[in-house]
């Protein structure tokens, strides 16, 4: 049976779990140390206390369903992406023992429903946060400030979310925008407005925005307060980087307002403000994606004898990388392919490195089955979409093919994000056979975007009435 939707909760504590009795944990390549059994159970122990911990999702789970893909005549006026498939929906699949025999004999690929998490606060943006959101309550945070990379509609989802979330713990959420506010505000930002606190700043002003976010965070802080990055408090949570300098100050406080609050003053301050990266592209938000790939390795689900390969969009690669650990770390025989939208294969791979790099010094990379070779050789199979394009741009006819997409099976995807994983995930399950991998997409959300899209390309959407 496949698990229910995920309630939300206050919090709750998830353990590592070890599925089937003869499991390692170990990674996909070869370490010199796998023969040490010492070796095995400090890297056991460490995967339990990574994922003993309290989240923000009461439960991993979400719902999963299987799109079946034919070949179809395409109707006149409808574009030739619309009209080259059709698509079905099994929304309450075979799973478990039954998945290979079920899938071999149809072209298919599974969809992981993550934007049905939360009305507001779901896909990606979901799981980025499973981890966050605890750490700042446990911080007793006041203020989070989030500036995005890019300001339309479709770049505020992570922003909407954060803010959604922060105020349901009485966390205040703030965002800095370039330019004028909009006439008419709809989707993503209309939900950061309504739950957040959102300012439009000159583009003149704007140019230097990690010292203006800084400034204005300093602001928020007062004189008695104090502002931190989350990798502080991850830092301070985990016990590294608290080396202590001559006088006394651990070095993780160096970051504090003024720069010169030592600990105590930080746990007695009255205003507490922590600055989060664009996309939650912190290395805490990786270990919501590790619980996901925990889940969806169960052998009522996906297993750990299946080959999978997991399709997903990349912003800023965050996701991509956070999955892409989790198969390592728990020696899954899966694949991560990431279709990039708003970078070069260049900085995604710094972005990965970095984010490994991160997740060694802070979780313990000299127990877990990771080197400086996974460093190097990388985790993501980045690959470009099959219609390159200036992130954000829409295509003509693409909004006809998200409409097909949602009157034929149900689930509504957009053209920035989720439309470009769907036209991969497609095309891999037309190659399809006995022995192939697995295709599964990670829905992750974005479709309070959508609103947003159909104001700033109107002739686009009003074609779907035509073609409809």
């Amino acid at each position: 049976m496949q698990q229910q939707l995920p309630l939300r909760a206050n919090y709750v504590v998830s353990g590592f779990v070890k599925h089937g009795t003869g499991s390692k944990l170990i990674p996909r390549s070869n370490y010199s140390s796998q023969g040490n059994p010492n070796y095995r159970r400090r890297q056991e122990k460490m995967l339990s206390e990574l994922l003993s911990r309290q989240w923000a999702l009461l439960h991993p789970g979400t719902r999963i369903h299987k799109i079946m893909v034919s070949d179809t005549e395409g109707r006149s006026g409808a574009s030739q992406a619309a009209n080259k498939f059709s698509f079905r929906n099994n929304t309450f699949p075979l799973l478990g023992d039954a998945l290979i025999e079920e899938t071999n004999s149809e072209r298919c690929f599974f969809v992981v429903r993550d934007d049905l998490l939360h009305p507001f606060v779901n896909g990606n943006k979901a799981r980025k946060l499973d981890a966050v959101l605890p750490l700042l309550d446990a911080h007793s945070v006041t203020d989070v400030y989030i500036y995005p990379r890019w300001t339309e509609d479709t770049d505020l989802q992570g922003y909407a979310h954060a803010a959604v979330s922060c105020a349901e713990k009485g966390i205040r959420a703030h965002l800095l925008l370039r330019g004028r506010q909009p006439e008419v505000s709809t989707g993503y930002n209309l939900v950061s407005t309504m739950y957040g606190n959102v300012m439009y700043i000159p583009t003149s002003v704007y140019a230097n925005r990690e010292e203006m976010l800084s400034k204005n965070a300093e602001i928020i802080a007062g004189e008695n307060g104090c502002v931190l990055s989350l990798c502080d408090i991850v830092g301070a949570s985990s016990g590294h980087d608290r080396t202590e300098s001559a006088d006394g100050v651990p070095f993780s406080s160096r970051s504090l307002h003024n720069q010169h609050i030592a600990q105590g003053a930080y746990e007695r301050s009255l205003q507490k403000v922590v600055i989060i990266k664009e996309g939650a592209g912190d290395v805490v938000a990786l270990l919501g994606l590790i619980r996901l790939v925990e889940y969806l390795s169960q052998p009522s689900l996906f297993g750990r004898a299946h080959k999978v390969e997991v399709i997903v969009d990349a912003g800023t690669g965050t996701t991509a990388i956070g999955l892409g650990l989790g198969m390592l770390l728990f020696g899954l025989h899966w694949e991560v392919t990431a279709v990039m939208l708003a970078d070069t294969i260049e900085g995604y791979k710094r972005q990965e490195k970095h984010l490994i790099t991160e997740f060694m010094r802070c979780y313990g990379g000299d127990t877990l089955p990771l080197s400086s070779n996974v460093t190097a050789a990388g985790i993501v199979n980045w690959v470009k979409r099959f219609s390159p394009r200036k992130f954000g741009n829409v295509l003509k006819g693409e909004p006809e093919v998200c409409q097909q997409i949602a009157q034929q099976t149900g689930v509504l995807v957009d053209p920035v994000y989720t439309l470009s994983a769907w036209e991969v995930a497609v095309d891999k399950c037309q190659t399809q056979s006995g022995g192939t991998a697995l295709t599964l997409m990670l829905h992750t959300g974005g479709t309070l975007g959508m609103f947003g899209l159909a104001q700033r390309y109107k002739s686009y959407f009003n074609a779907m009435q035509h073609n409809s």
